[in-house]
């Protein structure tokens, strides 16, 4: 399998690089923008009639317009069925990604100014979050940790799920993950008629106020269009993984970890930076060896040949390229992983030491493995406790501190051609 090879020490390789690293990013544009729009504006006309409809044209599952229930789908009985390992391991990964997220919670705060003004900020959760989650192939139970402990750890008190039972089936393991996790109410939907739903509501599902989770293109359609109307978390984009490593790794390891996600979509991307281009080849032939034997072999080989890319550079040098490419994952097997890293700005998530493979962040290290994708680390941050939360700023003023403000407000009021906020400071200042 031939793989791109970039030299940094090229001419123009920062160029080349960059349009290399357009093209996927070009991909899975697909305009399903109308399409979407129908079903969305569908469901805010008809409320439960019409998600009913779509769920059962889509999912062929028959759900009932009022409740949004189907015969024979019940989360808690699902849940019972999860085998006792994978119940016994989504409790060890839940407590950490609880205790994780408690420590991210914010605090309220104030202070009095020298004019005697108190100013400050407080924090509080949003009243109910909708969370989405893919039925079928990318039904992961992981991720319904990920999306709702967070939310539990604001604060939030009432989490909705959503997510499609194709055959009326839902995954026992995504079942316990919902119960485990708080999730307090669910609905056998899925698609952009259940991002509708959850943003309009229908029959007796009530509006949220934030939608979350990952979804197909349609989904990520839904929560473009419902933006603004409610919060949505991002518009994931296809894996990424960066791995930055030396010579002194086992080849074998490091093919694995690019592998890892290369496994999730044919749009995922993994590439490599290393300062040694005989020991890359290594790491080549390792990929070949290990690719063929994974249960996810095409999906593996299509995102390896299309996307993914060896870059030979000074170790000196990595960090500036990791920067270039933002990636969602980003990890550092180097003999002085801190070096590198202290200069890294753009990554979603970064994993330090020859120890640290990605897939631990993915489901027990305890931080969240919902991470911007497709550039967006240059400008956004992976899922949190803040993304359930707002910040509402309060300000105390006294008669003093109003005196000390009053002529500045009234200028720029004035500059600003609007009288009533003027007067309702002027009128104010004769007061007394």
């Amino acid at each position: 399998m031939s793989i791109r090879r970039f030299i940094a020490a090229d001419s123009g390789f920062t160029e080349a690089f960059g349009k290399f690293l357009s093209l996927r990013r070009a991909q899975g544009t697909e305009d399903v923008h109308t399409a979407t729009a129908a079903i969305v504006r569908d469901v805010r006309q008809r409320g439960g009639e019409a998600v009913a409809a779509q769920t059962s044209r889509f999912d062929a599952v028959e759900v009932d317009p009022q409740t949004l229930q189907a015969k024979g789908v019940d989360l808690l009985e699902a849940a019972e069925r999860c085998a006792p390992d994978v119940r016994e391991a989504l409790n060890f990964a839940a407590e950490r990604i609880e205790r994780y997220h408690q420590e991210q919670r914010p605090k309220d705060h104030s202070f009095v100014d020298p004019n005697g003004l108190e100013l400050g900020w407080r924090w509080s959760a949003v009243d109910a979050v909708g969370l989405y989650v893919p039925g079928g192939r990318a039904s992961y139970p992981s991720s319904v940790l990920m999306n709702a402990i967070p939310a539990r750890a604001a604060g939030v008190e009432r989490v909705v799920m959503v997510s499609p039972v194709p055959g009326g089936v839902i995954n026992p393991a995504v079942a316990y993950a919902a119960v485990r996790a708080g999730v307090s109410e669910f609905y056998p939907i899925g698609g952009a008629q259940a991002v509708a739903a959850l943003a309009y509501g229908a029959g007796d599902l009530k509006p949220v106020d934030k939608i979350v989770g990952p979804g197909n293109a349609y989904v990520a359609a839904a929560k473009r269009i419902v933006f603004g109307d409610v919060g949505i978390d991002t518009i994931a984009g296809p894996s990424e993984i960066t791995v930055v490593a030396d010579n002194q790794n086992n080849p074998e390891w490091i093919a694995a970890d690019l592998l890892s996600q290369a496994e999730h979509d044919p749009l995922a991307q993994s590439i490599l930076i290393t300062d040694d281009s005989e020991w890359a080849l290594r790491v080549e032939a390792a990929i070949e060896r290990q690719i063929v034997q994974l249960a996810t072999s095409k999906t593996a080989v299509d995102a390896w040949r299309d996307y993914g890319a060896i870059v030979i550079a000074p170790l000196a040098k990595a960090a500036a390229i990791v920067n270039q490419i933002a990636p969602e994952h980003v990890e550092i097997a180097t003999s002085d992983p801190d070096a590198i890293a202290n200069d890294v700005r753009h990554s979603g998530a970064i994993f330090l030491g020859r120890y640290a493979p990605e897939a631990l962040g993915d489901y027990v290290t305890g931080s969240n493995h919902v991470l911007p994708t497709s550039g967006a680390a240059r400008f956004a941050s992976g899922l949190s406790v803040l993304d359930f939360m707002k910040r509402t700023s309060v300000q105390r003023i006294s008669e003093q501190g109003f005196r000390h403000l009053a002529a500045a407000a009234e200028t720029l009021a004035k500059c600003e051609g609007l009288p009533a906020h003027g007067l309702s400071v002027s009128i104010r200042r004769g007061a007394g």
